[in-house]
């Protein structure tokens, strides 16, 4: 063999060398990955399109959820379904009001609350043609609202009663808050209780009709993210839920524009048109979901539960210490 030879087959040979080489760290570097895929804890979490809930999306789009090893899935699910989708083992997880789970817990749904995503000063509000002077007037009227069980619901009572009616002094429509607000737009019904982004579409056309009270004037809408006791077992994962909604919060403060951006995105608005949805609430922080849990979480549950009674919802009070648990938020 002339040198010429020789030294093709070594370069050959090398060639071989480094190809057999580079696939096996292909190889090596996909079963990594699928490794790390696989480590990742599945949840599926059920919500609605409410602004509150848009820090979970955020956590999701802007990879959060995954830097924290979890694979999660959300689900847009009304409210009025989303315990029979937790029941049924579809979702693990949920957000909905504080209010809510008493219901879900009545009806044989177990679950606990984790940590405390937003409360709305102004997103959630009753809106009336502009000939209605006061909540009083509509006695005998017709108000489009989600069915029993659900937020929209429940604000109606309560702000029913807090002006000495019921829900049986008036005709109600079972809508969701989409539906509500638009059919409220095109002229039906005599009023609606709806939420952002859709409480802002009546804003928008004041010839339609009114606000005439939101939850500045009743405080009463808050919510909470919660998960079936099977998944909390997994205290790790809870753990890593928590922490992912704690720093989309925080992304919201350090990079409000792109967090808006990709929040709005999700309910087919621009960034500028979330904010002015985003302003009519506040979500929660770490800070936050401590002194909320420390007493107010308790006091608004004890109010709420003598409503839900009232208005047969539920048929006793339940032991409040089984429907939440704070270890997460603690940092336990």
């Amino acid at each position: 063999m002339t040198g010429q030879s020789k030294s093709r087959g070594r370069v050959s040979i090398m060639a071989v060398f480094k190809r057999v080489s580079a696939g096996l760290g292909f190889g090596l570097a996909a079963l990594l990955a699928a490794g790390a895929a696989q480590a990742q804890t599945k949840v599926a979490i059920g919500i609605s399109g409410w602004t509150g809930f848009a820090p979970l999306v955020l956590a999701k789009e802007a990879g959060i959820f995954a830097k924290n090893g979890l694979d999660v899935t959300i689900k847009k699910i009304p409210q009025k379904d989303r315990h029979l989708a937790i029941a049924s083992g579809d979702i693990q997880c949920a957000a909905t009001t504080v209010e809510t789970w008493l219901v879900w817990d009545a009806a044989g749904i177990k679950t606990k609350q984790i940590f405390q995503l937003d409360k709305s000063y102004g997103a959630d509000g009753m809106v009336t043609r502009n000939t209605t002077a006061s909540i009083k007037d509509l006695k005998g009227k017709t108000v489009a609202a989600s069915a029993p069980g659900t937020s929209p619901y429940f604000a109606l009572a309560w702000m029913l009663k807090e002006n000495g009616l019921s829900v049986k002094d008036v005709n109600v429509v079972n809508m969701e808050p989409g539906p509500a607000a638009q059919a409220f737009i095109a002229g039906q019904n005599d009023a609606a209780l709806t939420y952002e982004p859709y409480l802002s579409a009546v804003r928008d056309k004041p010839d339609a009709g009114k606000i005439i009270a939101t939850t500045l004037d009743y405080p009463m809408v808050m919510d909470t993210f919660g998960c079936t006791p099977a998944f909390l077992a997994d205290e790790k994962a809870a753990a890593a839920l928590t922490k992912s909604y704690f720093e989309a919060v925080a992304m919201i403060k350090s990079d409000q524009a792109k967090a808006y951006e990709i929040m709005g995105a999700d309910v087919k608005q621009t960034g500028e048109q979330f904010g002015k949805s985003a302003a009519y609430l506040r979500w929660s922080d770490a800070e936050g979901n401590r002194k909320f849990f420390a007493g107010d979480w308790q006091a608004f549950n004890a109010k709420a539960a003598d409503l839900l009674l009232e208005i047969g919802l539920i048929k006793a009070k339940p032991d409040l210490a089984t429907l939440v648990d704070t270890k997460f938020v603690e940092g336990k």
